[in-house]
């Protein structure tokens, strides 16, 4: 057994290191309805740990490197939170926390990050109940202490997005959770306004009636666009004041309009019902990353995934990334709907059409059940590498400092130690070892707070050994490469 601490030692301009696949692979872990965790309500500590661990782990072996965390499903919480109750998703009633104590957002940060996965914590901004809630709704949630700001609508409870109230109790949550936890992105999802009910409008006359004090003279369908551009606009520039290299992520409805492209139809037009103006958030850069939910078949003439992808991509004019989202769970084969040729499809126009590709998955239980043997086929095919985030050049295009490099041996068994070689925190490390035959595939390893390891058994004895950091941007450091032995 030998260790040996190794200064920087320039690459030598001859030898390239082998560059990894530049693509976003996520998929959206949901919490409503205990859709994909927990399995149910009522799970002991030690049992909702282990659900975690096994979708971390399942992530991993998929070579995913996001997961979109459901921590808001409906004006609770996944976490730890002073303003909102515990969710009941957790333990079967709203505000009860789970015993023993523990943080789920917290554990799942921890997980991933290890794991040199990305987590993106999930929130729904105006959704107050849900149908499929158990337990009751307690005297600290919003729909008791505020109930003239939330409204029943449908089956469904809403906080009213033209409420002053709601609308700071939004951003604040939001906030609070974005500068407590190291997170990478933040994340709201399609409902805004809710889907149309048949033959009701929404409840809003009142917040409706305090507006036309302003006389801003809009229309009522404008003014309701307005407070969701409102907000969308300010959350974005306050957390990038409040931490830059968190990322934003919008995922609406996948059709902007219908008849918007020529032939495209749509059940709802999310600008006239949702009152969301998904091109112009788009448009105007106010997120670093667009998940249109693109959930239809290739084949389906009026909603066409590569017509609509098409679109999208003509459409950004900021340049920032689209990654549509997938409807992965239509694998499940009680619905008898998609092979997995058709995902398969999917991704790959994705990949044709989008300069850094990616694509987001709904939902995890998709690979958690295996559907149409989803897992084995992505990992011996299209996920058969690993894949790097791809780089937000409008946040930071500068590069982290080279690494400070150690290693030992034991038997045949090499460690590898780095530390950033600056103060900046790092994403993940890049890793290469280099034999007779050649420097090897590149690693991409999880960190810690402040150094990772890499462990290989290698076929023949590494003659050097090659670490690079990205950081949590993407930008990709210089290598530090020590001889080894």
């Amino acid at each position: 057994m030998f260790a040996a601490w190794a200064a920087l030692v320039s690459l030598p301009a001859p030898v390239a290191l082998p560059e990894p696949m530049r693509e976003f692979r996520a998929a959206w872990v949901a919490t409503v309805a205990n859709i994909d965790w927990p399995s149910k309500p009522g799970l002991t500590t030690p049992q909702l740990k282990a659900e975690l661990v096994a979708i971390a782990d399942l992530a991993q072996e998929l070579k995913l490197n996001a997961l979109i965390f459901q921590v808001r499903p409906h004006a609770d919480a996944m976490y730890a939170s002073k303003l909102e109750p515990w969710s009941p998703y957790i333990t079967g009633q709203t505000g009860k926390a789970p015993s023993p104590l523990f943080d789920p957002l917290q554990t799942m940060i921890e997980l991933c990050h290890a794991r040199g996965i990305e987590l993106h914590a999930w929130f729904n901004p105006y959704r107050a109940w849900h149908p499929r809630s158990p337990g009751t709704i307690p005297d600290e949630h919003v729909a008791k202490t505020n109930p003239d700001s939330v409204k029943k609508y449908g089956e469904y409870l809403w906080m009213d997005p033209g409420d002053t109230f709601v609308q700071k109790r939004t951003h604040d949550v939001m906030m609070d959770v974005a500068t407590r936890y190291d997170l990478d992105g933040i994340h709201i999802d399609d409902y805004f306004y809710p889907y149309p009910v048949r033959g009701q409008d929404f409840p809003d006359e009142p917040s409706w009636q305090a507006s036309l004090k302003e006389k801003h003279g809009l229309s009522r369908s404008d003014w309701r666009r307005r407070n969701v551009d409102r907000f969308i606009e300010k959350y974005y520039k306050e957390l990038k004041k409040a931490k830059p290299w968190v990322k934003f992520g919008i995922s609406p409805f996948g059709i902007y309009r219908p008849g918007i492209p020529k032939g495209i139809q749509a059940g709802v037009d999310q600008y006239e019902g949702l009152y969301a103006d998904a091109l112009k958030w788009f448009e105007l850069g106010w997120c670093d990353y667009y998940t249109p939910q693109l959930y239809w078949p290739i084949e389906q003439t009026p909603q066409s995934y590569p017509v609509l992808l098409d679109w999208w991509v003509s459409v950004n004019k900021a340049g920032r990334h689209l990654w549509p989202g997938n409807f992965t769970s239509r694998l499940n084969p009680s619905d008898g709907a998609w092979k997995f040729d058709q995902l398969k499809r999917q991704i790959e126009l994705t990949r044709e059409k989008v300069k850094h590709p990616g694509n987001v998955h709904f939902s995890f239980k998709a690979f958690s059940n295996n559907w149409a043997d989803v897992t084995g086929s992505l990992i011996e095919g299209l996920y058969s590498k690993p894949a790097l985030v791809p780089a937000f050049p409008w946040l930071d295009a500068k590069p982290p400092k080279a690494p400070h490099v150690s290693y030992k041996v034991e038997g045949d068994q090499w460690t590898v130690t780095w530390k950033p070689g600056d103060s900046e925190d790092h994403g993940v490390a890049l890793v290469n070892y280099e034999t007779a035959q050649g420097w090897s595939e590149t690693e991409i390893v999880g960190r810690t707070k402040d150094k990772a390891s890499f462990w290989t058994m290698a076929t023949g004895t590494p003659t050097r050994i090659a670490v690079r950091l990205a950081d949590r941007n993407g930008n990709v450091s210089e290598p530090t490469v020590v001889p080894a032995g």
